[in-house]
Formats: C-alpha cells, structure tokens, sequence
C-alpha cells in the first residue's frame, strides 16, 4: 500500500547504473531546488550551508565511478545531508549558533567519513535547534526549517533541517543526533522514517559534545531500507569513542522484514494513550492491521514510567549547562531567549540532584529490560501530536513552550535515558493532512529486530506526497 514513494536510495543507484540519471544532475537539479525554496515567502531553510563546488566534485568523481562500473558501494552517488552538530570538513560547525563555528573543521566526524568513504555526495550542513535544546526546529538566529507538508509548520527538531531535506525529496538520508528524540520527533512529524540507535552503536566521535551520555547519532531516510543502508555504513567500532567497543555486530538479512506470527508487540497502555486522541486512533489501527495479519499483542506494566520525564531532564540539562558553561560566560546574551532560559535554568540544579537522577536512570532501564524480556517490539505513538503552527512571535527570539515540549517529547525520552533504540516509521496523517509516527523499540543491539518490523508496518501504510517535493526523476 505505497501510493506516493519517495525517491530512495536504491532507487538513485538503479537509475546510476541504467544510466538514466548522473549524480552530477542530481547534484544540480538539488542545489538549484535549495535556492529556489529559500528564495520564497516561506523559505524550506533545510540547510545552513552549502559548498557548491565542494558538492559539485564529489558528484562528479561519482560520476566518473560509475561510467568505469567501479562504485564504492549502495552509496556511492547518493546525495547525504548532515546536521550541524557533526564535523564536516570544510565546513564551520555552528550548533546552530550565531557564534561559533569561526573555522572549516579539517576532519569529519566518524560517521560522516564513513559516508565519505562509501561515495556519497555530501550535500552541506542542516539547520538545526539551537545547540540542540529544542524540539520545534524555531532556530532565530538561521530561521526555522520549515515543513515539508505544510511550510507554516514546525518540523520537530532539533534535526530539524535533516528530516526537511528527506520529505522535501533533496536527499533519500540525512544525519542526525538524539538527545531527547532529535532525531525521531522531526523525522515523525515530516513523515520519513528516523532511528536512535543503541547508545554505543554508532561513534559519537567529531560529534559537538552536548549531552554525552544520551547522545545518539542517528539516520532519517525516505524508507526503512535506506536507514538500514546508512547503518550498516556508519555503525561498527571507533577506537577514538569507547562506547563502541562493547558493541556485537550488526547484522541485517535482506529482504527486510518480520515474520509477523512470531511477532510480539508490547503495549503499555497508560504510555501508549498519553497522546491527542487521533494520533492514538490512527496508531492503534496500524496495530490491529499487525495483528490480523498474525502478530501478537502483549499488556506489558513498565514501573518507573513516571520518574523517565525528570531524569531526562535533570540528565541532558546538567549536561548542556556543562558544556556550554564557558560559553555562558562569554556569550550568554548572544544565545536565542528559549535556549538562555534553559541553560539558566538547567545551570541551578543542584549536583546531588543529577546523581540521583543517574541511580533512578538503572531502576528504569531495569523496567524496561524487562518488559522487553516478554515482546520482541514496544509500540507507541512517536509524538502525541503533530506538527503545530509556527507562530510569527517565535520567530525573533525562539520559542520556549512547555506544553508543546511535553506532547512532541512523551514517547521519546525513555530510549534516551535507558539507551535503549528506537525507530519511527510513518504511520498515518491526520485530518489535516499531518504526518503520524509509530515508534518502535527494542532490546539493546535489536536494530535489526526493529528495522524488520518496521518493513511491515512500511508495506501496511499509504504515504502522500509532501507540499514541497523533489521527484528527481520527473525533471
């Protein structure tokens, strides 16, 4: 049931070897469509910067690969975007501030050098939520990323600009990072599929140190495939991050996909109702179309639900304030409202607070591990509303709404603060036509186990096409 399909991955590379298409008309036709949509009233604002040669010559010694049958890879020619919280060489990397970012990096981050190797054409750094503290992706120093299906809507953040860069057909991947749902709230709300890995599994190496201990870098693609791709290219060990040294490894059959008898869902019901009610409803069917097709579904008690809300913050918040504490001190002012306000706030929690918050961390992971020791999958909504109106008084000094921090972070937080992974597959669309996202999560190291049912949840659901899209291969 696929109506509207984006352009993928293997569907570039297909058209690379017939010869059908070139990665350097990709490269043109995405780099003159950026400039089109930032010249509008309501600017997509997907990338904060682009080197046009830079991306250009990369198109071009694809190019070359291609016509001596000698590709590197799945990868190779297909345009990457990368969030401005991972080093890029020759690139500044601003964490979406007017202040940083003075010099072009000289290396890339770990993940993006795996790109690099493979052959893709890495298209520039994304916009972002400043130092990645939000989750609207209203950034008032760059402007905000705009939504793909409706441009006067937040996209999630803070990889806001990555998940605007898929649904807007300008690249089938894009790189993000996860502290508190960064990369799964924009990825749910712009209708692609987003995944937080497991914390270790993917190097934190090159990556702006912000919250390092629930951190991920992670994918947003155009399908279940493409993230699939994209971890296989960018997950391993890193001797230059020692959280990746207790990984197994990674292991993906493909096709992709669950046998849906031996399928398991996990539900929490009093975490899976905490949504509007029509994001419930239209979560719920995706459930029973699981369930007539064979899988089981499981109540599933999760204690500890309620603490997941304070860890997370005292945990990510202590954290950002020490990271940027030098920069508070010299910069304070030159921070959007919404961003000062948290680190002023986050800045007073007391240290005997934040080392509570790691020991009630264990209790929870506990719950969760267990819970997970009876299902193969927990399901739930990834946000408990989608994509709100961007409202023009936000748009000089950011925005700090508590309210709509609570409903886009409900499901989210709890893969951040256990480690755990979590995946977001487009589900439904609302009434007014608003993407829907369905979160999947799993054991530690079960990205497989997620991407598979994510496959069939994939095959269940009829995408629509975006207000602003790119079919590469209708030009």
């Amino acid at each position: 049931m696929r109506g509207f399909e984006y352009v993928t991955a293997s569907r570039l590379r297909r058209g690379y070897e017939s010869g059908e298409i070139d990665p350097v008309r990709v490269a043109e036709l995405i780099l003159e469509k950026v400039a089109e949509w930032d010249a509008e009233e309501y600017p997509l604002r997907a990338f904060l910067a682009q080197r046009v040669e830079d991306v250009l010559e990369m198109a071009h010694e694809s190019r070359e690969r291609y016509s001596r049958k000698t590709p590197l890879g799945v990868l190779d020619g297909v345009p990457v975007a990368v969030k401005d919280e991972l080093l890029q060489k020759g690139y500044p990397t601003t964490v979406g501030t007017s202040f940083l970012g003075g010099e072009p990096e000289r290396k890339d981050a770990t993940a993006v050098a795996s790109l690099r190797k493979a052959g893709a054409v890495l298209l520039g750094k994304t916009n972002m939520h400043e130092v990645g503290i939000g989750i609207t992706g209203i950034n008032p120093h760059h402007g905000p990323a705009r939504n793909p299906y409706d441009m006067k809507r937040i996209t999630g953040g803070s990889s806001s600009g990555s998940a605007a860069a898929v649904a807007a057909g300008l690249c089938p991947i894009a790189l993000g990072a996860d502290g508190g749902g960064s990369v799964r709230i924009p990825a749910a709300l712009c209708g692609v599929v987003g995944l937080k890995p497991t914390y270790g599994r993917v190097s934190d190496h090159g990556v702006y140190p912000l919250c390092w201990s629930v951190a991920h870098v992670g994918p947003l693609a155009a399908s279940i495939e493409d993230v699939a791709t994209v971890l296989e290219c960018i997950a391993g060990v890193d001797i230059e991050d020692s959280t990746t040294s207790v990984q197994p490894p990674l292991t993906i059959e493909y096709p992709l996909g669950f046998s849906l008898p031996d399928l398991r869902i996990g539900i929490c019901r009093s975490f899976f109702d905490n949504a509007d009610e029509e994001v419930t409803s239209k979560c719920r069917d995706v459930v029973q179309k699981l369930e007539d097709a064979g899988a089981t579904v499981v109540d599933v008690d999760i204690p500890y639900l309620d603490f997941v809300r304070p860890v997370q913050y005292v945990t990510i918040g202590v954290e950002m304030a020490a990271a940027l504490y030098e920069h508070r001190r010299y910069h304070k002012t030159d921070f959007g409202c919404d961003t000062r306000v948290f680190l002023e706030t986050a800045s007073s929690v007391p240290a005997v607070d934040y080392v509570r918050a790691q020991r009630l961390r264990t209790r929870i992971a506990r719950s969760f591990k267990s819970a997970l020791a009876k299902v193969d999958v927990l399901v739930s909504p990834t946000t408990a509303r989608t994509a709100t109106p961007i409202r023009p008084e936000a748009l000089g000094d950011g925005e700090s709404d508590q309210e709509v921090l609570e409903v886009m972070t409900a499901f989210s937080f709890a893969a951040n603060v256990t480690g755990l992974p979590a995946l977001t597959v487009p589900a439904a669309y609302d009434k007014d036509g608003m993407p829907i996202g369905l979160q999947l999560m799993g054991e530690a190291w079960s990205e497989a186990t997620l991407l598979g049912v994510g496959a069939e949840v994939e095959r269940l659901v009829e995408l629509r096409r975006p207000q602003r899209y790119l079919d590469i291969f209708s030009k």
